[in-house]
């Protein structure tokens, strides 16, 4: 991952995984109308997050699996 687009996505899922964060919390930090930075939807899209419990504002965005793969990667490829 070294396009700009991947960076800013293991960003977004470094941020995600430092804490639990609400969907309106994630929405308020991360949406864009840009279509060049869709950080948020490719993520969703690509599997990386997902939504968890609670309605509307209680629920959590998660990372999943591969959201957690993808970012140790970037650790292992970091050392």
């Amino acid at each position: 991952m070294h396009n700009p687009a991947a960076l800013l996505t293991l960003q977004f899922l470094a941020w995600i995984a430092e804490r639990p964060r609400s969907y309106a919390e994630t929405m308020e930090a991360w949406r864009t109308s840009c279509p060049r930075l869709s950080v948020w939807e490719d993520a969703n899209l690509d599997g990386l997050v997902r939504l968890e419990g609670g309605e509307d504002r209680q629920t959590l965005v998660c990372l999943t699996p591969a959201g957690r793969a993808a970012l140790e990667r970037q650790a292992l490829a970091s050392r």
